[in-house]
């Protein structure tokens, strides 16, 4: 991990391109800093002045006595370099490269971008930008930033990779009375990224939560490596923009087909165990749930108390739509409601103790509802009357929250002025409070998401099998040196056998005679199929012949496939005929990998067969960090499960060959990063074990090593 020390906290500051001329970014950058309370040394650089805003200015970094821990460069993009090795020959620990100009406008930027992280790297200098808004601590405090305002003080880490958003967000924090430990705007991420700040900002002491602006991740193994870290410490909420399926376009597989843009990044986030947000409001919704303290919830079942009818409808939709389930009230419990609560009150779920109610009602109500075992969060939903003073019931659920740690509450007090003290206390408290019940349950879903995140990476168990990697090379090597990229289908039959991949006997035959001694030697019936790198749909063509039951059917369908082959297809390159065994029906499913940049290959798991196209009911995991736990539930989230394990009278199949199926591809795809696609389509699962019955796979077009990856 990057020591950010000198980022957040320096004790001396140097701006580069200092100015006095007010509206200069120069001029306010010094003016931030000084009024941020910043309380170490500051030097304005600029060769043209002697004193900016009643500071000494110096011509050079390498001319401050003692020299800087941090520099902030706000010069024309051309001069950064020469500014950056200034910097390095004065022993500068961080710079923040605020100036645009760099690889977001031209290819000459990009150049130059690439040169100032060279001389940052061999300086051993952190180096935050470049094209950024700058950098604030609100804790040192800090603000070398030229944004118009300072955040409050608060216990969220804000990173942002759009510096107008962050421009935006903090105008609407100080409206908001939200406060931030860390606010950065990371820019174009040429060294610093979002893995770095994350990492730091899960071992700072000050930040409670972890929030982001992603449109793009640089390095994907060391963001799950941070983000996992992270997250067994606090909450790590994203809101990743830049959505798009433009990569399915040139995908020769289905897998690569149905993986579209965002599948990668929505498996990494799930793997590493972050919450990730969909909307602006969301994000920050869910992380007010975390503020003041790290809820965590270890069930999905929430009791709802309220005095308005209303707002128990509303919580009820939305606990419904979000996932989340109404909690069972038992009789006992619903006795206790019984004896403290109006006759006309509802003592079911939502406990709706009606509005002529006051706050020792309203708590009585609560005191029943938390000691139920069936409840794992509470909701509590108030309208504001004249019978109830909503600071009393405030302080109520504090010491509520305190007596049962284990429960959390996410509070929706509706209203204005009348509630707005009570929303104070709760928030300070670490008890979220939001104006609207769907926003509370949003809330709980955050608290939900956590504990089952941190519970997946706690309990996972990371996924590794043995394979022949040199047979796996040497099929890979013929294919290379005769100019192919798309393995035949007995040379990807092979490759699966080599990782302990259970396939049916497929051989390839050169000739008629060949197909019938092969065919025999497996035992009928057989099917044909053409081995061609160029002919995708080989029924198309007359290419596929099945149920073949002696050896004479067997050479007269090879002639067949040869000649239907030169006939529809004559430039297609043909290696001969696949033989292979013919099985049994069994429940069709679909395994497949392809590449998700930057994350590596990406696991698909379904039905297969027609249905694969038919439902696209597939679920995705990246095969590195793989767990147990992942490959399970990459299995439950698609309707193969109910079948796979009996379904209308069907005998159960044998999910853990399924399972261990999953993960051997995942080992192949880690151990050869040079598998652009692979599908298993059809793969039978029987009750007992499995069997692939077509494997393609795709070599990218650079060959690679094999390398061999953590998890």
């Amino acid at each position: 991990m990057r020591d950010l020390t000198t980022l957040y906290g320096p004790e001396s500051v140097a701006i580069v391109g200092a100015s006095d001329s007010p509206g200069k970014v120069g001029n306010v950058v010094v003016r931030n800093l000084m009024s941020s309370g910043y309380e170490g040394e500051i030097y304005p650089v600029n060769p043209g002045g002697d004193s900016i805003e009643g500071l000494q200015c110096y011509p050079r970094v390498q001319d401050i006595p003692g020299g800087a821990e941090l520099a902030v460069i706000c010069i024309p993009a051309p001069v950064v370099p020469d500014a950056m090795r200034d910097c390095g020959a004065a022993g500068v620990g961080s710079v923040v490269v605020i100036t645009a100009g760099f690889k977001e406008a031209s290819p000459e930027g990009e150049a130059l971008e690439k040169e100032i992280t060279r001389i940052a790297d061999e300086n051993d200098m952190n180096m935050m930008g470049p094209n950024c808004l700058g950098a604030m601590n609100t804790h040192t405090p800090i603000n070398v930033t030229f944004a118009a305002d300072f955040p409050h003080k608060g216990d969220i880490a804000f990173f942002s990779q759009s510096g107008a958003l962050c421009i935006a967000i903090l105008d609407w924090s100080l409206d908001q009375g939200v406060g931030f430990s860390k606010f950065i705007s990371m820019g174009n991420k040429a060294q610093l990224n979002e893995a770095d700040f994350i990492a730091d900002a899960a071992a700072d002491t000050e930040s409670q939560v972890i929030l982001m602006y992603l449109e793009s991740i640089e390095d994907g193994d060391a963001f799950m490596e941070a983000a996992r870290e992270a997250v067994q410490k606090k909450p790590v909420i994203i809101l990743k923009s830049g959505v798009s399926e433009a990569g399915a376009e040139a995908a020769s597989s289905h897998t690569g087909a149905l993986a579209g843009g965002d599948e990668g990044f929505a498996a990494a986030f799930r793997q590493a165990g972050i919450i990730r947000a969909g909307r602006m409001q969301e994000e920050f919704g869910k992380a007010t749930a975390f503020i003041g303290g790290i809820n965590i919830a270890e069930g999905r079942r929430v009791a709802v108390v309220t005095n308005a009818g209303g707002l128990g409808v509303m919580a009820t939709d939305a606990l419904e739509g979000a996932g989340l389930e109404l909690a069972e009230l038992s009789e006992e419990t619903q006795q206790r409601l019984r004896e403290v609560l109006p006759d006309m009150a509802a003592v079911g779920n939502p406990v709706d103790i009606v509005g002529h109610s006051d706050e020792d009602t309203y708590a009585a109500a609560l005191d029943a509802v938390v000691r139920d075992p069936g409840v794992d969060m509470i909701l509590p939903l108030l309208s504001p009357t004249a019978v109830l003073d909503p600071n009393r019931l405030a302080e109520y659920m504090i010491e509520q929250v305190r007596a049962h740690p284990d429960i959390p509450m996410s509070a929706s007090f509706t209203g204005g002025e009348s509630v707005r003290a009570a929303n104070e206390t709760l928030r300070s408290s670490g008890i979220p409070c939001f104006p609207f019940p769907e926003e509370a349950v949003e809330g709980l879903v955050a608290m939900v998401e956590y504990g089952e995140a941190r519970t997946r990476l706690q309990k996972g168990q990371l996924l590794h099998y043995e394979g022949d990697m040199d047979r796996v090379r040497e099929i890979f090597s013929s294919v290379r040196e005769q100019g192919r990229r798309i393995l035949l289908g007995p040379e990807a039959m092979a490759v699966a056998r080599a990782y302990g991949i259970d396939t049916v006997p497929s051989e390839l035959a050169e000739s008629a005679g060949e197909a019938g001694e092969l065919a025999e030697q497996m035992g009928f019936p057989v099917a044909l199929k053409v081995a061609s790198p160029d002919i995708i749909h080989k029924t198309d063509i007359g290419g596929v012949q099945l149920d073949l039951e002696d050896r004479s059917s067997v050479q007269q369908s090879f002639r067949q496939i040869m000649h239907n082959a030169s006939e529809r297809e004559p430039d297609a390159r043909v290696y001969g005929v696949e033989v292979q065994k013919m099985f049994p029906p069994g429940q069709e499913l679909i395994v497949g990998m392809a590449q998700s940049p930057p994350f590596g290959p990406l696991l698909m798991f379904g039905l297969g067969g027609i249905f694969v196209d038919l439902m696209e009911d597939v679920s995705f995991r990246l095969a590195r960090h793989l767990t147990d736990m992942d490959v399970a539930e990459m299995i439950e989230e698609t309707k193969a499960a109910q079948l796979l394990r009996g379904y209308r009278g069907e005998a159960p199949k044998d999910l853990d060959a399924v399972r261990e199926t999953v993960g051997r591809i995942a080992q192949l795809t880690r151990d050869f990063p040079e598998i652009a696609e692979l599908d298993i389509n059809p793969f039978f699962a029987y009750e007992n074990g499995v069997a692939a019955l077509d494997v393609k796979m795709t070599l990218a077009e650079d060959a690679g090593g094999a390398e061999e990856h953590e998890g």
